[in-house]
């Protein structure tokens, strides 16, 4: 699969998730297995951009291209305006965030909000498309509700307007994150347009990822919640569509490895205090992964410097490793 002038490794996408797709945890599932990995959303209003967490969304250091950046905003004239500066930063591809259901996001008209304005996103396509030299894409849902499932409109106003490659999250903007993803509107938009299509929603096992490819026809699946805890997700998915064969689970080793080299990175990113904040997040998730007890959780929490909290997520992982942890 092409985007623009990027070939890509793997059909999987790590799917934009504010506080979790950083660049740590973006270096990490390529290394694993993902083809692309976007930014975190950062704001077209570039006054907001001296803030720290603005700074941090547009550091690509070290990042193995190609470099997105996900740009939310609802005037044309300020998204193409963001595109350009992106892009003199170093970004390679654009994409334009029309999918996310958050209230603070849909209450400033943008985000999936667009979604109800059919010619406002012809606008914003064009001008962002207008105004940089790399590939845009757009991340969208199925429509604004169950009755205005418009998002086969959407798919052909951005194939007009030049947009390289569209992925779809298979709920509503009313949904937000309850219920059951639905895959018949992904079909409906892979049929309408001619640009890749990555399908996105309660896409968590290599199984689940080729039947919502058999079944949309879509060229990739977008994968978010089921990398939390689990980055190897995207190695296992990849297999899986290569082969149509399960790869052998990783060892012990290889996934305590994986930890630490990630808790590595978000120290050196984030620094001393903020570092052991984020990491808490992510140990969370792989202790649920690795079924670790209520106990061990509270002992990993607990811990207020990094090099505490490292240290004790090692010993724990050692004893993971070789089976005394499981039978504590």
């Amino acid at each position: 699969m092409r985007i623009g002038p990027h070939e890509l490794t793997a059909p999987t996408a790590l799917a934009p998730m504010a506080g979790v797709t950083d660049r740590p945890f973006r270096v990490l599932c390529r290394r694993l297995g993902a083809g692309i990995a976007a930014s975190e959303m950062l704001t077209s209003d570039t006054r907001l951009w001296r803030s720290r967490k603005s700074q941090r969304r547009m550091n690509h250091e070290g990042e193995p291209s190609p470099r997105i950046v996900q740009l939310a905003g609802a005037d044309p004239a300020a998204l193409a305006e963001a595109a350009r500066l992106n892009v003199d930063l170093g970004a390679e591809i654009i994409d334009i965030n029309m999918g996310c259901p958050a209230k603070k996001v849909f209450n400033r008209h943008c985000g999936s909000a667009l979604l109800a304005d059919e010619p406002l996103v012809a606008r914003i396509l064009e001008a962002v498309v207008g105004a940089v030299r790399v590939p845009v894409t757009l991340k969208i849902r199925t429509g604004v509700d169950r009755e205005r499932r418009n998002g086969a409109n959407i798919a052909r106003i951005a194939a007009a307007s030049g947009i390289a490659a569209l992925a779809v999250h298979g709920r509503t903007r009313a949904d937000q994150y309850t219920g059951e993803a639905e895959y018949e509107t992904m079909r409906e938009i892979r049929s309408a347009v001619s640009i890749p299509v990555f399908a996105n929603g309660d896409i968590d096992t290599p199984r689940k990822a080729r039947a919502v490819l058999d079944f949309t026809r879509a060229d990739g699946v977008m994968l978010g919640r089921a990398a939390h805890g689990a980055p190897w997700i995207f190695r296992d998915v990849n297999e899986f569509l290569s082969s149509g064969r399960l790869p052998a689970a990783l060892a012990r080793e290889r996934v305590r490895d994986i930890i630490a080299l990630h808790l590595t990175d978000l120290y050196d990113f984030y620094g001393e205090d903020d570092g052991v904040r984020f990491a808490r997040k992510h140990l969370g998730w792989y202790l649920e992964k690795l079924l670790g007890t209520q106990d061990d959780r509270r002992m990993l929490m607990s811990q207020e410097n990094t090099a505490r909290q490292f240290a004790h997520t090692h010993a724990w992982l050692d004893r993971w490793v070789d089976g005394t942890a499981d039978a504590a």
